[in-house]
This record gives C-alpha cells, sequence and structure tokens, in this order.
C-alpha cells in the first residue's frame, strides 16, 4: 500500500485528487496540506511514500519545501504536479530534490501509475521528456556549481557505471542502455542502483543532474 500526501493551495484540486485516489485500491491519502509549511510538518508527522507537492503557492512555496524535506531526511519522495513542464520552478525543484513530474491535467491512470513509479524509487518522466526539461534546465543554471563532492563519488564508480551514467544522463531508457552495451536488462539495473548508491542519488532524475553538473552530459544544441 502506497501513502499519499496532496499538497496544493486550491482545495478544489485537492478534492479531485483526493477522490481519485480514494479510487485506488493500492493507495492511501493520509492527508492534505495547503501550502509548503504545513506539508513540511506533516510529512515529518505522517512520513507519506508520496508527496504530491504543487509548486505555486502563498508562503512557502513547493520548492522550499522541497528542499526541506529531502534535507531532514525523510523517506518521503517528491512527485511535483505543475501547469507548466518547462518553467522555471520545475528547474528549481530538480535541484531541490524532487523524484518526477507530471502536468496537472494529466490523465488519472497516469497520474497512479507515477505515484506508484515515485514510490518505488523510479522517475516518472518519459526519456524524451527528461531530455527537453534537462536540457532546460542545464542552461538556466543560475550559479556554476561546486563539484567537488561529486567529483570524489565519480571516482568511486567503475568504468562500466561511470559508462551507464552517461547513458542516464541522456535521458537512455534501460531498455536502451541494454541495446547499446549489448547486455541484459537486469544487467543494467543492478548498475544502475549500484550507481545511485555510490553517488548518493536518491533516484534515477537525481543522478541526470549529477551528470549534468559534471559535464558528462549536455543539452543539445541546433
Amino acid at each position: 500500500m502506497t501513502t499519499v500526501l496532496i499538497v496544493d493551495d486550491q482545495s478544489l484540486q485537492r478534492y479531485a485528487f483526493r477522490i481519485l485516489l480514494e479510487s485506488a485500491p493500492e493507495v492511501t491519502m493520509v492527508g492534505e496540506a495547503a501550502h509548503g509549511s504545513e506539508a513540511v510538518r506533516l510529512t515529518a508527522e505522517l512520513r507519506p511514500d508520496v508527496v504530491l507537492m504543487d509548486i505555486r503557492m502563498p508562503g512557502m512555496d513547493g520548492i522550499e519545501a522541497t528542499r526541506r524535506i529531502v534535507a531532514a531526511g525523510d523517506r518521503s519522495r517528491i512527485l511535483v504536479l505543475t501547469t507548466f513542464d518547462l518553467d522555471e520552478y520545475v528547474h528549481a525543484a530538480l535541484r531541490a530534490g524532487a523524484s518526477g513530474f507530471l502536468l496537472k491535467d494529466v490523465r488519472p491512470e497516469e497520474l497512479l501509475a507515477g505515484i506508484r513509479a515515485v514510490a518505488a524509487g523510479d522517475a516518472v518522466i518519459a526519456p524524451a521528456l527528461t531530455r527537453r526539461i534537462l536540457d532546460e534546465y542545464a542552461q538556466h543554471v543560475p550559479q556554476p556549481v561546486d563539484t567537488t563532492a561529486q567529483q570524489a563519488r565519480l571516482r568511486g564508480l567503475t568504468e562500466r557505471e561511470r559508462e551507464i551514467l552517461v547513458a542516464i544522463g541522456k535521458g537512455w531508457t534501460n531498455g536502451e542502455i541494454s541495446a547499446h552495451f549489448v547486455v541484459a536488462e537486469s544487467t543494467v539495473k543492478s548498475h544502475v542502483r549500484s550507481i545511485l548508491a555510490k553517488i548518493g542519488a536518491r533516484d534515477r532524475i537525481q543522478a541526470v543532474i549529477f551528470a549534468y553538473d559534471l559535464g558528462l552530459a549536455r543539452p543539445k544544441t541546433g
């Protein structure tokens, strides 16, 4: 059973999500929050598997709430629900530690699948959308990133793990990686788990951020 906390400042939007979650036997809604500070408090109290996080809210927004939840070391994973798939807030939420992104008008079955994926530690963004978001993100990083710690973690990877990290940074799926390196997909999954553990990434999206910060992946041009 996957537990979910809904965070949105619009009561009608929370109601719509609540109705959807109540219709899914494998998902249980454990609470609702109308702003970021309440989300941080309830996440610490209720420890949901997934937090459905709105971004634009009065007071503490979803980005700061995500940052605080992740910094606290809570096991809860953040699934951001946004109106625009490429606005500047999404890029900031990536660095804050969000585990996935969906639009608010997502189909019910896609939202439920996204919740399950994030709870399992996976990303919920399709590879093509991942590339779009990260290409845009890479061109909007406001300040240079200190990569000293990341470089140390990178040195802990084997040569094959580094190659697969580069592929992850390009937005490749496990199937694409498997075909490229001519190895079983189960082997790729094992490598990915090892990579995430060694670089300290919560999920695949954070591994992509790691690769971008170190210059292992670059935005497309032209």
